[in-house]
């Protein structure tokens, strides 16, 4: 069954670079503890500390020429339009490394729910059907299992590239999640009787 996404996921990084590591880590800090702060502005947004990596740079002769440091957050929402609002504000100083849409637990829950009923009520119909072909007066169920695995799971929707220019104010993107397909597998064995 085609569901509707109701979750936005959203990475935003930070990429920064000077001779000290000190200072890479100062710069990470500062950026990233800004946009915690500018995020927890907004309840319906789960945000969350991502990777932080700190590397050397080298010259052509294998020296440490300078440091490399790359500090990432997790946005996580129902409400793609706050979500914008926020990737918008934080794109002053981070960078949208990528978006994805999936479906909700809940709503995933629910739509399996659904669909196991659908799928054994489908099962038993057949099951009395081959009963009836074969002039059995009943049967009984000897195996049966449910596969809930038919989940697709999100792709990137979009990307930022990398080391991309940074304007001061940005408008807020807005987004459209799309579908993702939900499957159950019932498998079963009767005894006719």
């Amino acid at each position: 069954r085609e569901v509707q996404n109701d979750l936005l996921v959203a990475h935003m990084a930070i990429d920064v670079e000077d001779k000290l590591p000190a200072n890479v880590a100062q710069k990470l800090n500062v950026a990233l503890n800004d946009a915690l702060k500018k995020a927890a502005k907004y309840t319906n947004i789960k945000t969350t500390s991502g990777n932080q990596s700190t590397y050397p740079l080298y010259t052509n002769n294998s020296h440490v020429n300078g440091w490399h440091g790359r500090g990432e957050l997790r946005l996580e929402s129902r409400d793609f339009k706050a979500a914008g609002d926020l990737i918008a504000e934080l794109q002053s100083t981070l960078q949208l490394s990528n978006v994805q849409f999936a479906i909700s637990h809940d709503l995933r829950e629910k739509v399996e729910n659904d669909l196991i009923a659908e799928a054994i009520h489908i099962f038993q119909s057949r099951a009395d059907a081959v009963r009836s072909a074969m002039g059995a007066k009943s049967y009984k169920t000897v195996h049966f299992s449910i596969n809930q695995g038919g989940y697709q799971q999100p792709y990137p929707m979009m990307a930022m590239q990398r080391g991309a220019v940074m304007a001061d104010a940005v408008a807020a993107p807005e987004f459209a999640g799309g579908d993702s397909r939900l499957t159950v597998n019932i498998n079963g064995t009767i005894e006719a009787q």
